[in-house]
């Protein structure tokens, strides 16, 4: 059963190629959505999948590229739309 969920990542997320490694751990999930850097530092992510695929994500959003330092993750479940095709980076 697919699902949606909405993140929004704090800390010292960008720079650190946090969409990069966002977006290949989707596709190897087989998840559908985006990526992008939101202007107030955090990162925001929306994903559409199977749920144990979105939990997956969520675990490396709580913890991050290498780089990376997250500080809080805003997770927000939704219904899906379909609308996606693929995962980008915006």
């Amino acid at each position: 059963m697919r699902k949606r969920v909405h993140l929004y990542v704090s800390g010292h997320v960008q720079g650190v190629f946090f969409r990069a490694h966002t977006q290949d751990l989707a596709w190897k999930l087989g998840l559908s959505g985006f990526v992008r850097n939101l202007p107030d530092g955090r990162v925001e992510i929306v994903a559409e999948g199977e749920e144990e695929a979105l939990r997956k994500l969520i675990s490396f959003a709580h913890q991050g590229p290498p780089l990376a330092q997250v500080t809080s993750v805003e997770e927000h479940w939704e219904e899906p739309t379909g609308e996606f095709h693929g995962f980008s980076i915006r």
